[in-house]
This record gives structure tokens, sequence and C-alpha cells, in this order.
């Protein structure tokens, strides 16, 4: 596994990665109206290349050999999509593609965002996820993050609870 650092010239592949592992993970549990609606908001050409260039977001293609099987997202200062002080950093995104998961990517990434941290002079790492969304809830508890709160998140007009979870780095 090797992690890539992304361009604004890769928006196009990430954008497809991203509407793909998306609709894979929370499709099943929305309407093809609301999905759509979120998907063409959340992932839109212009919007991704804006978070690319944002020189406190940075992006990383997750490959297996030539194969790219998802992707990181993480968040430092004003970037992050909640208020959570300096010493934070923000997981926004990690998406493997189906085929691809239950290989250790995921954690892989953790460790990534954490070196991220660390060389950034965080000590806590956060991230959301949805509350419904219980493997990816487990995963992280595992790998040491605790909920500390919540906030809405909203795909289209449906209210729903992501969960707050943050890992202390020692």
């Amino acid at each position: 596994m090797e992690l890539e650092k992304i361009g604004t010239k890769d928006w196009q592949t990430l954008q497809k990665i991203s509407v793909e592992t998306y609709t894979d993970t929370f499709g099943p549990y929305n309407s093809p109206e609301i999905m759509a609606a979120y998907l063409n908001t959340a992932y839109d050409g212009e919007k991704l290349q804006r978070e690319l260039a944002n020189p406190n977001s940075q992006f990383y293609f997750v490959k297996l050999g030539d194969e790219i099987a998802g992707y990181l997202k993480v968040n430092l200062n004003e970037a992050q999509t909640e208020v959570m002080g300096q010493d934070s950093l923000e997981v926004e995104r990690i998406y493997v593609r189906s085929a691809f998961k239950h290989q250790g990517l995921g954690t892989q990434c953790i460790k990534k965002a954490e070196s991220i941290a660390r060389a950034n002079h965080k000590t806590k790492i956060w991230l959301g996820v949805w509350e419904h969304n219980e493997p990816a809830k487990h995963f992280y508890a595992k790998l040491g993050f605790k909920r500390i709160g919540q906030h809405a998140f909203y795909m289209g007009d449906d209210k729903q609870t992501d969960y707050l979870m943050q890992k202390e780095l020692v």
C-alpha cells in the first residue's frame, strides 16, 4: 500500500471515487433523490478543486499497486469542519472502495493522519461518523477514538446525526 498526495489536476478521479464510495456506503439508507442532490453538491468539480487547493487540507490516494483503492482527506486549522481548536487535526474522509475493504487500508490512513498531526504539532485527531454506521464506529473505537459529542449532518433536507470521535495523541 502507498499513499500518494493528490493535486488539483486529480480532481476528476477524486470526484469519481467520492461518488462511488459514498453511494456504496450510504445509498441503501437514503432515497435516490436525496443521494443525487447530496452528491451533486458535495462532490461538485469546482468545490473539489477549491478543497484540493486549500493549503490546510491534504488529500492522498490510497494505492495498491497501480490501482486506486480509495483516499484520505485531512484538515488543519481553519479548514476543519468544526471548531475543535488549534491543537486538533480533522480526518474528514477515509473512503475505501468496496473491493479493497478489510485489507488494513483504513488503519494505514489513520496512521498517516496521526503522522501529519504530529508533524504539525497537533495533540488530537478527530472525525465525524454517522450514528448508524456500526462498522465505522467499531473500527474507530478499536483505534482509540472516543465519542466526544455529535452534530447534525444533512442529506438534502433529511437531518441525520454524526457522532464526533476524538483520539488523543501520545
